[in-house]
């Protein structure tokens, strides 16, 4: 029997096999396969009654609950795209997605504890937004307006049902033949980090995601005994969902957290024994704070992290002692998230780097390419990192020039990112291409001189960006003070840091801000080194 690549087909075995066991647990109701396979088929005819069809985008701006995960399988199977907007997103922000994507439908809910939905949809401009038919509104009450957007607003129907195994022979609950015929449909819009403009549009489609989920489910050992995640990233960026795919395609439960915060986190690990989560490092720093035993979650197999700072090593030396068993990732909207991870037996200063083996195998090919020469780089030689995986995105919607300019002519990826291989053919993630700078002639990498220098005890954190001062490319520093009382001696922190980087590399200022600009991501807060340059070039004038 052919394997199929319906997105459904992640769960279908499971749901066959075992319909009652638990595949989703939120706020402590245990969700079986059967149940959330009829919420799923409710879905899917709510959605051809209210005209959804093949073809249709529908914008999700959803926190994490099971109805998310309901509307993007019952999507899938009538062959339309979930468009993911990101619930940190503004109006500017969604407009565009809304825009761009030329959603013809919009799902929404307006009252959530931590997101006033409503304040930001009010300053939407729904004037050029042609293709926008209809507005669902989940937990609509008597408080929800008959129109949003200049467009009527339905009340979002399908329900979660108590179903017991004494209801399995109804016709309408039993297990959906996955169409075969639709992996090769788009399925889901991603964005990009869109920190210099708007964000593009990455198209997956049903094959991609799912066969990404059984790599990552078989690389990475997943569905062992007592194996259970917590989905502490949001469903609508790469890292949330990709992890959670992969879980239940591994036949693991998935314990659902609406929006993240450390408290409530700490409590459903120790509740639930999680075995695994993943995030970023200043999640990692979050969950020290507030949970400051020697041993603070011994039932953790694997914290899988991403690092968005400098000083992610030091973090990791401190806190694999205590118990958090750290492995470093890579990934991205285009080639998925935990593409990579990196191996566990690895010592852990080369365990904490980004980057890794892929989770495809053999399926998978990394290389490096010199950014000048244009010449294929070998082990241990910095480049920028290109990617051929059969789980790759298929192009930026609606943008033919930036998908052709994505690609090399044989196929791969052209990540952007900076990195270099090792000599097992595993890689490692260093920056962005866009961030590296070009200093005496040698291509450097702005985290090795911000790790320099938030290791001085006068700073908390650095970033470093490279500007052109008298015709020449120079490094120049901005850090954040460890006692905010005080501003440090600059040109002292700058003499004490030339005994350990060679001079090219020392910054030609350095200057000290209370805050980094940032931008929000579905995976966390982002640098924006673009605007630490125009700053530089103000201060410079």
């Amino acid at each position: 029997m052919l394997q199929s690549y319906a997105l459904d087909s992640v769960y279908q075995h499971h749901l066959s096999q075992t319909p009652n066991e638990t595949m989703l647990i939120q706020d402590d109701q245990q969700i079986s396969y059967l149940q959330f396979e009829q919420l799923v088929q409710d879905t899917e005819a709510w959605f051809t009654e209210q005209g959804i069809q093949t073809g249709d985008r529908v914008a999700v701006w959803l926190i994490n609950r099971v109805e998310w995960l309901a509307i993007f399988f019952a999507l899938a199977r009538l062959g339309a795209t979930l468009v993911a907007v990101n619930t940190k997103y503004r109006a500017h922000e969604v407009h565009y997605i809304l825009m761009n994507s030329q959603a013809n439908f919009l799902i929404l809910q307006l009252n959530f504890r931590k997101i006033d939905f409503a304040e930001v949809i009010k300053d939407v401009d729904a004037s050029n937004l042609a293709h926008l038919k209809k507005i669902m509104m989940v937990d609509a009450d008597g408080h929800t307006p008959a129109q949003l957007l200049n467009r009527p607003v339905t009340r979002f129907v399908p329900k979660l049902k108590n179903t017991t195994s004494a209801t399995r022979n109804d016709a309408h609950s039993q297990p959906k033949q996955p169409d075969a015929k639709l992996a090769e449909r788009p399925v889901i819009f991603f964005t990009t980090s869109g920190t210099t403009k708007g964000p593009k549009l990455v198209v997956h489609t049903q094959r991609t995601l799912s066969e990404h989920a059984r790599h990552v489910a078989r690389s990475y050992h997943f569905g062992e005994p007592n194996d259970i995640l917590l989905t502490a990233l949001p469903f609508c960026g790469v890292y949330g969902l990709n992890s959670t795919l992969a879980t239940i395609a591994a036949k693991m439960p998935v314990v659902l957290m609406d929006f993240f915060d450390v408290a409530s986190a700490s409590q459903l690990i120790r509740q639930y024994q999680i075995t695994h989560i993943f995030g970023s490092d200043e999640m990692l720093r979050r969950f020290v704070e507030q949970n400051p035993e020697p041993v603070a979650f011994p039932s953790l197999k694997l914290f899988g992290f991403a690092a968005f700072s400098a000083r992610f090593i030091e973090l990791a030396q401190t806190l694999a002692p205590r118990g958090y068993p750290m492995r470093g990732l890579y990934g991205s909207s285009e080639v998925h998230a935990l593409f990579s991870a990196q191996q566990p037996a690895l010592p852990l200063e080369e365990r904490a780097l980004g980057g890794g083996a892929p989770a495809a195998g053999a399926l998978a090919h990394v290389r490096v390419r010199d950014p000048d020469s244009q010449a294929l780089c070998a082990a241990g030689i910095s480049g920028e990192i290109e990617i051929y995986s059969p789980t790759l995105f298929k192009g930026y919607y609606n943008n033919p020039e930036a998908t052709a300019h994505a690609f090399t002519q044989d196929g791969y990826f052209k990540t952007g990112d900076l990195g270099y291989l090792r000599d097992d053919g595993s890689f490692v993630y260093q920056s962005r291409m866009g961030d590296t700078m070009r200093l005496g002639g040698f291509l450097v990498d702005p985290t090795e001189i911000e790790h320099v220098l938030a290791d001085q005890p006068e700073i908390e954190s650095a970033q470093v960006v490279g500007i052109e001062i008298n015709g020449q490319p120079r490094a120049v520093a901005f850090a954040i003070a460890t006692n905010k009382q005080t501003i440090p001696d600059a040109t002292a922190i700058l003499k004490s840091i030339s005994t350990t980087l060679a001079a090219f590399k020392i910054p030609a200022h350095l200057w000290f801000v209370n805050e980094f600009p940032t931008t929000a991501s579905a995976n966390g807060q982002k640098f924006q080194r673009v605007k630490l340059r125009e700053l530089a070039a103000e201060k410079l004038r």
